[in-house]
């Protein structure tokens, strides 16, 4: 039974940016049920590098939203594309322009940068065509090259000597007073490791149950939350993203650009029982109207069905928006248990924050 310091269990975008930062100085196993890395939320979002507008003021998902987009420009230099580009959220008419103060007024406080809000007239300059009664201008936002990202950390953690073992399913867990012992893949191997991290995205509730947590109790069953994307066929001279106000559950359907200049239309929100990635066609004429609330030239002619992604959303009460989890479970006696739990949403932004904050949770 190999023996190692650190398991990660999950290979996405968390787990990748946790093996890098963890490797060095450390034996250290991650545990991948795929065939590769990032098969499956980090490599179905926006792509964006988020400014940290939405989120609560001293939140987790504030804090490391701020702390990983910095280090994320940084990473251009290491051949990861990853770019300013941007972005505008819009109020398509008056009666928006109060909802769109506040959320300015909410963003600074949690720490947003540069934010200005710009007349009808100023935005619809910066993109024509463009219906606004006026704007939210975020220069921080910007887009990377998820697969650009996720390379650049499976490349460091192996460097640094971390074992990946893909199609590795984790099956069982076996507390023991020197660590835990791991049973894998479809020959139910074993190894015996001091320290886990669960960064199994959207099975991390599951995971966290192997352990032997309540998930109920504790605050951590999971909703699966699909979102797909359209991709616009024209070809539209705009620099920047566009959001609506957000809403709901959500964002919004929001126009974002890929390192080509192309433009994709998404996410919508679906919550799904089971991990199906299909895009429906007929929804084209839903993701039009949404978009003409900003962009009236668009038709649903004009929109192809592209891709999906499951978001792993914590359950609440109405109105209540969860924090990520990010904690050492040995109040629950579980010593060297690291939960990333309901990594939505700016996890890909603060992937690398999230690591560095993993780094400080592992016990001496």
């Amino acid at each position: 039974m190999e023996t190692v310091d650190v398991a990660i269990v999950g290979a996405g975008v968390v787990g990748l940016a946790a093996a890098a930062r963890l490797a060095p100085g450390r034996s250290l196993l991650v545990l991948e049920a795929h065939r590769r890395y990032g098969v499956e939320t980090s490599s179905r979002n926006s792509e964006v590098v988020h400014a940290g507008l939405y989120y609560a003021p001293g939140s987790l998902k504030s804090r490391l939203c701020h702390e990983g987009r910095r280090r994320l420009y940084a990473l251009a230099s290491e051949g990861v594309f990853v770019k300013k580009t941007g972005k505008l959220v819009v109020a398509a008419d008056d009666a928006e322009i109060p909802a769109l103060e506040a959320l300015k007024k909410k963003a600074e406080e949690a720490g947003a940068e540069g934010l200005t809000l710009l007349d009808g007239r100023e935005a619809r300059r910066r993109v024509p065509g463009l219906t606004a009664a006026a704007a939210l201008w975020s220069p921080e936002t910007g887009i990377i090259d998820s697969e650009d990202l996720m390379g650049f950390y499976y490349r460091k953690a192996e460097a640094a000597g971390a074992m990946f073992l893909f199609g590795s399913a984790l099956e069982r867990v076996e507390p023991r007073p020197e660590g835990y012992v791991l049973s894998f893949g479809p020959s139910k191997e074993q190894a015996l490791a001091r320290i886990v991290v669960n960064a199994a995205g959207l099975h991390s509730d599951k995971v966290a149950a192997l352990a032997g947590i309540d998930v109920d109790a504790a605050g951590y069953r999971l909703n699966w939350c699909k979102g797909s994307y359209f991709r616009c066929r024209k070809d539209l001279p705009i620099p920047h993203l566009v959001y609506p106000l957000p809403e709901k559950h959500g964002l919004g359907v929001h126009l974002t650009l890929d390192r080509r200049g192309g433009i994709r239309f998404g996410p919508d929100i679906e919550f799904v029982e089971k991990l199906d990635y299909d895009v429906d066609p007929s929804r084209a004429e839903a993701f039009a109207k949404a978009a003409q609330r900003y962009l009236p030239q668009i038709a649903a002619e004009d929109l192809l069905a592209d891709t999906s992604g499951i978001r792993p959303k914590l359950k609440a009460a109405e109105g209540v928006f969860p924090d990520f989890v990010l904690r050492e479970e040995s109040r629950r006696g579980l010593k060297g248990w690291i939960n990333l739990i309901g990594i939505e949403s700016p996890g890909l932004t603060a992937s690398p924050a999230i690591a560095e904050a993993v780094a400080r949770l592992l016990p001496s």
